[in-house]
């Protein structure tokens, strides 16, 4: 009877520990789940687009309001958690983009494997391909600036002791009966002059380069547009397809801004808005349903009679989103190779009244997630050709294969 009742002790304790080790999650698909969906704005130890990992469940109060955050953080912050909040406010407001693909199970292998990265200095780190590079200029730029500041602050210590050095050397001499020579004024000291040149030279150099960088950016940027679109009520509440309206988001280069035409298959029966009221950025409130009559004026539609009445004019959208002309960008190949979600480079479209862009879109920001993004390498004939990796794969050296290790960071693949 005893025997038996250790026989069962044993087999209770065995499956509770198996069940806490599966709890627990599993660091090796984690560390495959962080790259596919959160390397390209997070890292274990440095902040990037989102803040760093290292200890994010000692941050959050309850495991489950992580979990909450991670499927969908509009809801989280809806509730009015604090920390939450805090935590999007602190990154300009910018929301998290949404995962409701990921399962609890997907969730706790994820930070299962940040809890492990994290025990990992930040060089140990970089060989695991999630560290962030300096391509993209953020960390780099700002180590320079921090650079620069301390060395400004040396050089003016350094002239103040040098005159402090010069001023003993005269009382010395006095006391000594020496002549010496009256001092050449600051603002005459041939080398004085040429120490400030060099160094304003430095400090302008240095904003005149990382202006050079960011011409043409222009995150967070949020124009007014002729009519008041929300995303957030035609692609969040109504749940209307994205490739709906850009159809070119699948099949060509570019996604396309929608015609009128495309518009009128929904309004020419929906008049009036009913939906939550609409705010701008500013606060102002939003008439809805005098939004869709400027739509009515310029297709030239009579909502009374239920026909066109009179010619239509364009729509005059300003445009958010702009590539420099020198680089390459293909809306299908990402969409349909890459099976990339809008929410990507977009950010949380569903959640935006007003469109403004989520990401620098700078060429750091691409190189970083080409090295993180997996392509889906077996069963694909289009990579056949790359035995060496096939070959990797099967003897277990690597466990997937990315974007970059196929040529995605070559130059000529975006600027030829």
């Amino acid at each position: 009877m005893r025997k038996h009742f250790v026989s069962v002790l044993v087999l209770c304790v065995g499956m509770i520990a198996s069940f806490s080790a599966r709890a627990a999650g599993d660091p090796t698909k984690g560390k495959a789940l962080f790259q596919q969906n959160c390397a390209s704005c997070h890292n274990v130890h440095k902040q990037l687009t989102g803040p760093a990992l290292q200890g994010v469940e000692e941050r959050w109060s309850d495991k489950k309001l992580l979990h909450q955050w991670i499927h969908n953080s509009a809801s989280v912050l809806a509730s009015g958690d604090a920390y939450a909040n805090t935590l999007f406010n602190q990154f300009n407001k910018t929301s998290m983009t949404p995962f409701p693909n990921l399962t609890d199970g997907d969730i706790d292998d994820i930070l299962s494997w940040i809890a492990q990265e994290s025990k990992n200095t930040p060089t140990d780190a970089k060989t695991t391909g999630t560290t962030t590079t300096t391509s993209g200029g953020e960390e780099e730029g700002g180590n320079g600036l921090l650079f620069g500041i301390i060395t400004l602050i040396l050089a003016v210590v350094a002239l103040i002791l040098m005159q402090i050095n010069s001023n003993l050397n005269k009382l010395a001499s006095e006391k000594e009966g020496v002549a010496t020579p009256e001092p050449v004024p600051f603002y005459k000291n041939k080398a004085y002059i040429a120490l400030v040149i060099v160094l304003l030279f430095i400090v302008g150099g240095y904003f005149t380069i990382n202006g050079a960088i960011g011409l043409g950016r222009q995150k967070d940027y949020m124009p007014q547009q002729p009519i008041f679109y929300s995303h957030k009520v035609h692609a969040g509440i109504n749940q209307i397809n994205c490739l709906y309206c850009h159809a070119g988001a699948e099949k060509s280069k570019h996604a396309m801004i929608p015609s009128e035409n495309i518009c009128m298959n929904c309004h020419k029966v929906i008049s009036d808005y009913s939906g939550p009221q609409l705010f701008t950025a500013e606060g102002k409130k939003v008439n809805g349903s005098a939004e869709i009559q400027k739509l009515y004026d310029h297709v030239g539609w009579d909502k009374t009679a239920k026909e066109y009445t009179k010619p239509g004019t364009p729509i005059e959208w300003t445009r958010i989103h702009n590539l420099p002309d020198h680089v390459y960008f293909n809306h299908s190949q990402h969409v349909v190779a890459g099976k990339q979600q809008c929410q990507t480079c977009h950010g949380a479209i569903t959640e935006m009244d007003e469109v403004h862009q989520f990401a620098d879109l700078s060429m750091g920001w691409c190189i970083n997630c080409h090295r993180t993004t997996k392509v889906q390498f077996a069963d694909n004939k289009y990579y056949s050709i790359f035995e060496k990796f096939h070959e990797q794969v099967k003897e277990g050296k690597i466990d997937s294969v990315t974007v970059e290790m196929v040529g995605g960071t070559e130059c000529q693949k975006c600027h030829y």
